[in-house]
């Protein structure tokens, strides 16, 4: 009996649940070969349900992004704890941009102990989390909501953005490379993440390392234009050398949040 569709299954959940999956763990998971793993991970990749790294697959990048819901289980023990790590670099009293993405919202849920804060987002998820707190006044801007993830993107919320200048922006990325490219999927976000970058004092990028092993088309900015990153884990030292070469402090989560 062939249970490799439900073993498949199981990998795709796992992969939603952990960030990725490798070969040789699940093939001592499942009391199966390495071969007939790299079977089920590559017709998974064929399918775009994943894609592949080496020794194993992650959820899969490229030109289509993986569904919002699906991003929340994704390395989401790390995402937590960066948020927490964000979170503490700003002050009560101050004024901050947040974007989309599930990283940033978990920014937006650490920031409930703080005083007097003004927030102005694009993001849905991040109005509904912080409205309801009498110590916060949300801001958000208009224009069209995207269904898939509840931002708010195109040139009405960039001009709105506009208008304001801020202590601190909080952004993610869809993926970022060795050279120090902040990369994401869609233009009409990206315009309106150009627009947060450049009218806030103080940039605060955080994504976990998997956004790494991810591509994605669309350059948003440079990781010189960010002042702090917030990150479970540094990628290499080559990465860690560019941000200090540009003056980027950064906080590994993954090493007690300690400053590096």
């Amino acid at each position: 009996m062939d249970h490799s569709s439900d073993r498949q299954h199981e990998i795709i959940t796992l992969a939603r649940n952990t960030g990725r999956v490798m070969v040789d763990d699940l093939a001592t998971r499942f009391d199966v070969t390495p071969q007939t793993i790299r079977r089920d991970l590559n017709d998974l990749c064929e399918r775009r349900l994943l894609s592949r790294i080496h020794g194993g697959a992650i959820i899969a990048s490229g030109v289509n992004n993986v569904s919002y819901d699906a991003r929340r289980f994704v390395a989401h023990v790390e995402k937590q704890a960066i948020g927490v790590a964000a979170a503490a670099l700003i002050p009560s009293g101050a004024s901050l941009f947040i974007n989309i993405g599930t990283t940033t919202e978990e920014v937006a849920k650490a920031l409930s102990g703080h005083d007097d804060l003004l927030v102005i987002t694009n993001n849905m998820n991040v109005a509904t989390l912080l409205y309801p707190n009498p110590k916060i006044e949300v801001i958000i801007a208009g224009g069209p909501v995207r269904r898939s993830d509840g931002a708010i993107v195109g040139e009405s919320a960039v001009s709105f953005i506009e208008q304001f200048k801020v202590d601190y922006a909080v952004i993610g990325a869809s993926a970022m490379d060795e050279e120090g490219a902040l990369l994401d999927f869609d233009y009409r976000e990206v315009r309106v993440a150009r627009a947060i970058i450049g009218n806030a004092r103080n940039v605060i990028l955080v994504a976990d390392r998997l956004k790494f092993e991810r591509s994605a088309p669309v350059r948003i900015a440079h990781i010189s234009n960010v002042d702090y990153f917030v990150t479970d884990q540094i990628p290499s030292p080559h990465f860690g050398a560019l941000c200090t070469e540009n003056g980027v402090k950064m906080i590994e989560v993954g090493r007690s949040s300690e400053e590096i």
